[in-house]
């Protein structure tokens, strides 16, 4: 009996194990088909509904592109203002160092000019106290009491003189009546010394300069 009882046993466990085989083979294949079929439906899906052949899509990419077309005209625009900028820059650089230069070579002429200034200033003065000098060593035609309008010394005349010039040394105090010495050159620079207590008279002969 106990021998039956196994038989039975082996015989009922070999069908289960045949019937475990089939269904698991089964489940593969219908988890397969699945699978299969979800993923041809999603490429399907992708080949059929592609984003970039949409409206909305070559909307947005017109609208980028002429975004990126007014971006790069800006971007030029941009460019020829910072162009200009420079050179513009550049120029003034340039004219204020001309400028500057200019500035230096005023400054340096204005010294060269203060100088000559004060030069021709000092001539002046040198020259204006010769001609005062002169003045007041010169004699023209007239009657001069040396010591009170003249003095004394010796006096030459500053140009040659003409035929008609006339001079004459007279004592002081006679009106002309005491000639102590008188000439008529007619020509040349002549020359006549005075002293004090005597007139100086001189007719058409120019300026006598003290010597």
């Amino acid at each position: 009996m106990s021998g039956l009882n196994t038989m039975e046993q082996s015989s009922s466990a070999v069908p289960n194990k045949r019937w475990s085989k089939k269904k698991t083979a089964a489940l593969i294949v219908g988890t397969l088909l699945v699978a299969g079929s979800f993923a041809g439906g999603v490429f399907i899906g992708v080949d059929s509904v592609d984003p970039r052949e949409s409206a909305e899509y070559q909307s947005l990419s017109d609208s980028n592109e002429i975004l990126q077309g007014e971006r790069d005209d800006v971007q030029s625009e941009l460019d020829d203002l910072e162009g200009g900028i420079s050179a513009r820059e550049s120029a003034v650089e340039e004219r204020t160092t001309q400028l500057d230069e200019r500035s230096t070579g005023l400054d340096v002429r204005e010294e060269e000019l203060a100088s000559q200034d004060k030069k021709i200033t000092a001539r002046e003065k040198a020259v204006g106290k010769i001609e005062v000098e002169q003045a007041e060593n010169s004699v023209e035609n007239g009657v001069w009491t040396v010591g009170t309008d003249i003095k004394a010394g010796t006096y030459r005349t500053k140009e040659p003189v003409g035929s008609d010039c006339y001079w004459a040394v007279l004592k002081t105090g006679t009106n002309g009546s005491d000639i102590v010495n008188n000439g008529i050159p007619g020509g040349g620079r002549p020359t006549v010394s005075v002293k004090k207590g005597q007139d100086f008279e001189s007719t058409r002969c120019g300026t006598w300069v003290k010597q």
